[in-house]
């Protein structure tokens, strides 16, 4: 993993802040020059530290505004690359992880609606691999974060 410095941390706390914003804007605000910025943007890609940039859309506008986080209990030992590949096929699936604890894994579910959730629920718990599930529906955000470089 790439070593990040003070100024590699500075440049991504501009781009989560405005991942529109020019080398040149970013630049002005760490003390760099535009292509400094560049060259230590195209490293950070390189190195995975950043991953791409995107575009943060609220799932509610695009109809997708009921979740649920679901622990997944499975059938005997099952790896993590297993259950990743039974789950992926789901595209209810906003995310999936393995965690410690009695569960295997949390899954993130978003859908249109209750009975939405309820048929991806459903198809979920068909998997071969799951032994069980334990769900808990969101009732609202509190706080969402992206990460901050420290």
């Amino acid at each position: 993993m790439l070593r990040m410095n003070t100024l590699d941390q500075r440049i991504i706390s501009q781009l989560l802040g405005n991942a529109r914003a020019s080398y040149a804007e970013i630049g002005k605000v760490v003390g760099l020059s535009a292509p400094a910025v560049k060259r230590r943007v195209d490293r950070l890609l390189d190195s995975g530290v950043l991953r791409g940039f995107t575009a943060v859309v609220d799932p509610q506008a695009l109809g997708w505004g009921t979740e649920a986080f679901v622990e997944l209990h499975c059938r005997g030992n099952v790896s993590p690359t297993r259950i990743r590949a039974h789950v992926e096929s789901l595209p209810e699936v906003a995310a999936a992880y393995t965690v410690s604890g009695a569960a295997d894994a949390i899954i993130h579910l978003r859908a249109a609606d209750i009975h939405h959730l309820e048929s991806a629920l459903e198809r979920l718990r068909a998997l071969d691999i799951v032994e069980s599930t334990v769900s808990t529906v969101v009732l609202s955000t509190l706080l969402e974060r992206p990460p901050v470089p420290q």
